[in-house]
């Protein structure tokens, strides 16, 4: 299954910018199709560009509304924060095993899965 991420670069990516404690962020989004693999069937999403995060994630909630089927890991991976502490909402417990498009490219991957382990 193909999904279209957008029709034209000016769609493709956005540069917002928000105070947060004084300090300026910017974030880039771009538009990507994710396609849950048991069922084929796809959804485009705004992604967050270089969130710091060194691996790709979704919230739990964003996962469960949308029907993608949890795998459970076999142990438990702890999540820091930027500053090095343990992040609040727990280990990551699952991931969701997706296709990502982008323009032309398609690429199957795992995402963690983050929020509500407590």
């Amino acid at each position: 299954m193909q999904i279209n991420a957008g029709t034209s670069d000016s769609e493709r990516s956005e540069e917002k910018v928000r105070k947060v404690e004084g300090r300026t962020l910017r974030e880039v989004t771009v538009k990507i199709g994710l396609e849950r693999i048991d069922t084929q069937e796809g959804i485009t999403v705004e992604a967050l560009l270089d969130s710091r995060a060194t691996g790709l994630v979704m919230s739990l909630e964003f996962a469960k509304k949308q029907g993608f089927k949890l795998k459970k890991l076999e142990r438990l991976m702890n999540v820091r924060n930027v500053d090095g502490s343990l992040n609040k909402e727990g280990p990551i417990e699952n991931t969701v095993e997706v296709n990502i498009y982008y323009r032309e490219h398609r690429e199957r991957t795992e995402i963690d899965i983050i929020g509500g382990q407590k």
